[in-house]
């Protein structure tokens, strides 16, 4: 799943990298190179010449200068699945068995998460404000010192999360699960809805899109979710990311034969 919201952040580093925008044509930004192992599950894209990839179904990290790319971590065995950095020297990790590893530019580090849950997604406001979710309702958050468990009010699954600002967090999961977290306290909002939900992503705190399985776009405004339709309902939705609020992708693909790979604008 993890794998074809890849594709959502393709398009935020492509539209960057371009300059220009979501009306631009789509080209080839960035080709890994041709000894990568395995898909690639996530990205993280700082700048134009600070991109970092987690490629071989999440156990390598790989970096790209703007020309060279570099090997920064083989991980062996272990499966990661959310990247996020707030710079080149700041880059967090997050996978299987609670594993959270960090890179301070030179080098990676294990971090203790206190937790054995699999973790799917990670987000920060900034490099000491960085917020993870993912297996059992769980939700970590780092302080710039240390990681601590968050009480999230649900056992269900997380799959993403994203914020306006560390105040103003969402994150979603199965069964429709939407999290929001204000700064205090995680709390659930109605949805509407009984889906998968894997993506979430805002132009700000009262703009918010998330995305999941069965063609699911909702849409929160601020005051209430509300379902939103594209007009079909055969498509399993992964990711959603705009360049602004009238201007928003999701990214997933398709069960109609012939048509796997779909993209809304």
């Amino acid at each position: 799943m993890k794998t074809l919201r890849l594709v959502a952040s393709i398009i935020l580093c492509s539209l960057f990298l371009q300059g220009s925008s979501a009306a631009a044509e789509w080209e080839v930004q960035k080709t890994l190179p041709p000894s990568t192992p395995g898909a690639v599950k996530d990205i993280s894209c700082a700048s134009g010449s600070d991109l970092f990839f987690l490629a071989a179904g999440g156990r390598v990290v790989l970096h790209y200068d703007g020309s060279d790319w570099r090997l920064l971590l083989d991980s062996g065995s272990t499966d990661s699945y959310g990247i996020w950095g707030s710079s080149g020297s700041d880059v967090f990790v997050v996978g299987s068995s609670g594993t959270i590893q960090h890179f301070d530019g030179s080098s990676w580090s294990d971090m203790a998460s206190g937790t054995a849950q699999t973790l799917n997604d990670v987000w920060g406001a900034s490099g000491s404000d960085v917020f993870a979710v993912g297996g059992s309702g769980t939700i970590l958050h780092f302080d710039g010192s240390s990681w601590s468990a968050m009480a999230s009010g649900t056992t269900r699954w997380l799959n993403a999360v994203w914020g306006s600002s560390g105040t103003d967090v969402f994150a979603v999961g199965d069964l429709g699960t939407i999290l929001h977290y204000d700064g205090s306290s995680w709390s659930a909002m109605a949805s509407g809805n009984s889906e998968v939900l894997y993506g979430v992503w805002g132009s700000s705190g009262s703009d918010v899109f998330a995305v999941g399985h069965y063609n699911t776009i909702l849409h929160y405004d601020g005051s209430s979710w509300s379902t939103m339709s594209t007009g079909t309902h055969n498509d399993y939705l992964y990711g959603v990311w705009g360049s602004s609020g009238s201007d928003v992708f999701a990214v997933g693909k398709s069960w109609v034969p012939e048509t796997h790979r779909t993209i809304y604008h």
